[in-house]
């Protein structure tokens, strides 16, 4: 197999060049206008970001593929899905609420916003998974299966599921409709180490379901019979107390997302923008993004979504931890950053299964703009 091209840009700016002018010819030489979009209707994912957090991308970015996709006639439309847990992204009302405190909005972005799922997350559309192994119909958000077109712009950073977050995370997790994301994260269910948990109670305020219980020694206990295996409870825990029951179920994760990408990406033209900026420690999801683990390195664009996130992460790999991070603050065991930060997550596990249902390449050709 030929080897994926990824195109480049690091963030060295003039006064002849902003990073706006830079993204926009970017995606240009990686050949976004290789795409016929007259007429069509293209869906633009990205994460709008959870109030709090300040990682999200700025929405300047997401004005210049707009602006160039409706200078060829297309219909485009920035979408993301509702989550599973508490914050300010649950139902469609909420979740543009967000997106408009965030800058979100037609006059910033010179598109409308719609949440692909509806406002309950329960408009979705069952797409058969062709060679799915744990996924033979993916729940995906009716919106973004209606698009002609597929277009994802992501921020790259740290994950404590998936051990990172690039374009298969966006796209796979991202597009699934709640119950979709209930089906990627349930091989497991979390569980609570008493000898670590001081009651502190910032599991209960983070979980939707009411799963979290304190007994009579004010330690934490999980209802499975409630848990629908999200994990957030997990990222909430500062102590390290709740625990996914195997290492196994990161994997099954990661693999779900892999196949969760396919449905959404197959039998119609895409493309993948990464930014790797402010790379934060866990996913944007938290109401707060941490000091970043690395320095900034660049922005990424091809139409292998796997390639892409294959050159992030080598990139990433190559930059030094930044003092007084998570990171430097972790037992450096491996060369991997991402690993380093995470332990019990393989991010490799989601990349290989994508090579192996056919998404993309983990071979590139990494090509400077």
């Amino acid at each position: 197999m030929n080897k994926s091209k990824v195109y480049y840009t690091n963030l060295r700016t003039d006064y002849k060049n902003n990073l706006l002018d830079k993204l926009k010819n970017l995606v240009i030489k990686a050949g976004i206008n290789d795409i016929d979009f007259k007429d069509k209707y293209i869906a633009i994912k990205i994460h709008f970001g959870e109030p709090g957090n300040l990682a999200y991308l700025r929405p300047n970015y997401s004005k210049v593929i707009v602006d160039l996709i409706k200078s060829q006639g297309g219909k485009v439309f920035l979408t993301d899905c509702n989550t599973l847990y508490v914050g300010g992204r649950k139902n469609a009302l909420d979740h543009l609420d967000s997106a408009y405190t965030n800058g979100y909005n037609p006059f910033t972005t010179g598109c409308h916003i719609i949440i692909a799922d509806g406002i309950k997350g329960t408009d979705e559309v069952y797409v058969p998974v062709d060679g799915g192994e744990y996924v033979k119909e993916a729940k995906i958000g009716q919106a973004i299966m209606d698009a002609d077109i597929f277009i994802s712009m992501s921020h790259f950073k740290g994950h404590e599921s998936t051990g990172f977050g690039g374009a298969l995370k966006n796209i796979g997790m991202g597009c699934g409709s709640r119950a979709g994301k209930m089906e990627m994260h349930n091989s497991g269910k979390p569980f609570v180490n008493e000898n670590k948990c001081v009651g502190c109670r910032s599991c209960a305020k983070n979980c939707a379901h009411d799963a979290i219980s304190f007994e009579k020694n004010k330690k934490a206990f999980i209802d499975h019979n409630k848990c629908v295996g999200c994990g957030r409870c997990i990222g909430s825990c500062n102590l390290d107390a709740i625990k996914s029951p195997s290492d196994e179920s990161n994997d099954i994760l990661n693999k779900k997302i892999a196949e969760y990408s396919k449905a959404v990406l197959q039998g119609r033209p895409n493309f993948h923008i990464n930014f790797v900026i402010d790379v934060s420690p866990n996913c944007d999801c938290h109401r707060e993004n941490d000091l970043a683990i690395i320095p900034d390195v660049g922005i990424f664009a091809s139409f292998d979504p796997v390639a892409l996130d294959m050159a992030c992460v080598d990139a990433c790999n190559k930059q030094s931890v930044i003092h007084g991070s998570y990171l430097d603050e972790k037992d450096h065991l491996s060369h991997d950053h991402f690993i380093n930060t995470h332990p019990e997550t393989n991010w490799e596990v989601c990349i290989d299964h994508s090579v192996k249902i056919g998404i993309g390449n983990k071979e590139y050709e990494l090509i400077e703009v």
